[in-house]
């Protein structure tokens, strides 16, 4: 196994700093968080160095790096929102501990959600409903009979309309 030397492997880091920005502002949609990752990312391709085998895609392996460091951080989050309810039947509900439907506002920014959600196409609709209903990507395209790529493509797409139109009700 060759190693790069760490200036070339220094410089290589810098040169893909704006390619990795962009690819951490698609996965986080979020330019603080975007900015956190690459940074996470930077350190974490400096610390593995040797492991680097040169030869290999560069780029390639700072994308591996960065969509892992993004994942993870999306289970622990997830796994943080997990609320135990102390009751005798122990239910796990996967929603923060300040969720409640008590005021007009808050049903009203619900109603909204729904309405934009259902005013989608049936194209980005559905595919959507079945992402955020648990199914895998490789799931929802075996049932909807289209590539995996195009459900992804969809799934990113309604997401980031939803992200506009209901940005209002943040």
């Amino acid at each position: 196994m060759t190693t790069m030397t760490v200036s070339i492997f220094e410089k290589n880091l810098v040169m893909a700093q704006n390619e990795l920005h962009r690819f951490a502002v698609r996965l986080t949609a979020d330019e603080e968080e975007a900015n956190d990752l690459m940074q996470e990312t930077s350190l974490k391709a400096l610390d593995n160095r040797e492991k680097f085998q040169v030869g290999t895609n560069f780029k390639g392996w700072l994308y591996t790096i960065m969509r892992n460091l993004f994942i993870n951080n999306y289970r622990k989050a997830s796994r943080d929102k997990v609320y135990v309810d102390q009751t005798d039947n122990q239910y796990h509900l996967n929603l923060s501990q300040d969720f409640s439907i008590d005021s007009t506002e808050e049903a009203y920014d619900i109603k909204e959600i729904h309405k934009a959600v259902h005013a989608l196409p049936k194209e980005y609709r559905v595919p959507f409903a079945m992402h955020i209903s648990g199914f895998k990507y490789k799931e929802i395209a075996a049932h909807l009979g289209v590539p995996i790529g195009t459900v992804k493509s969809r799934i990113f797409f309604t997401r980031q309309k939803l992200q506009k139109e209901l940005r209002d009700f943040r």
